[in-house]
């Protein structure tokens, strides 16, 4: 699986391939400090892939680098947050 970051410096989407096929995106907004999840989508092909799952982590992996907090509004990159005690360095408090 590939993951590739397209963003314009305050609208970004993280999208997933598999076998060159576009299989996900997740949508973001990027703040002063902060990174708000929007949304994730997984193609109906690829559910049960763990593609969401790597979206998030390649969103937890973007916010690491850039000295970020991530504010998941997306239900999806929420529960994932929620059951992965790894990920709350990284979680927006507010």
């Amino acid at each position: 699986m590939e993951i590739r970051n397209s963003s314009n410096g305050r609208n970004g989407v993280f999208t997933a391939y598999i076998d060159d096929q576009q299989s996900g995106q997740m949508h973001y907004e990027e703040g002063e400090d902060r990174l708000i999840i929007d949304s994730t989508e997984v193609d109906s092909h690829f559910e049960g892939l763990g593609v969401g799952k790597k979206l998030v982590l390649e969103a937890v992996d973007y916010a690491r680098k850039n000295d970020l907090k991530i504010v998941a509004q997306c239900p999806f990159a929420k529960s994932v947050f929620d059951k992965t005690p790894a990920f709350q360095d990284v979680l927006a408090n507010d």
